[in-house]
């Protein structure tokens, strides 16, 4: 099975490029639902850890795509066989974060400073550790076979 991680900040399409891949047949799963992750009692968002190795452990099918970012999830990128960062001006994130419906985080001012105090710690982090990067401003099907070009 080859495993591929889609990370990135909040707003840049991880979880519309899961539903995607989802409706394309792939096995995708968006660690950034409850069932995966959590906040830590520092605040921090981070995988389960137990629950994210099962799911990297079970060979399923012939591909696995996890998107997420969180504290721990360098403990994982020894598992996966491609890391891909999703990245987007800020303008539009800030834009996707305001009028988002699937999501309320990014809605209120103090997560909005968050999420750009992240885009200039957290994204050059991920971008150092990423096989590969795909701006996210293009339409999600063009993202979806540049996706799939990168990695298959």
């Amino acid at each position: 099975m080859k495993r591929v991680l889609i990370t990135g900040m909040s707003g840049t399409g991880k979880s519309a490029l899961v539903e995607a891949l989802t409706e394309l047949d792939f096995r995708a799963v968006d660690l950034g639902e409850p069932e995966w992750s959590e906040s830590a009692a520092d605040g921090d968002w981070i995988w389960r850890e137990e629950r994210v190795a099962e799911l990297l452990d079970a060979a399923e099918s012939e591909w696995l795509f996890v998107s997420g970012c969180a504290t721990n999830q360098a403990k994982f990128h020894d598992r996966f066989d491609e890391v891909v960062l999703l990245s987007a001006p800020t303008e539009l994130i800030l834009q996707r974060l305001a009028s988002r419906t699937s999501n309320d985080y990014g809605k209120r001012p103090e997560e909005v400073a968050e999420v750009l105090g992240y885009i200039e710690t957290v994204e050059p982090r991920l971008r150092r550790v990423a096989d590969h990067e795909i701006d996210t401003s293009a339409p999600l099907e063009h993202v979806v076979d540049l996706l799939l070009e990168l990695v298959g």
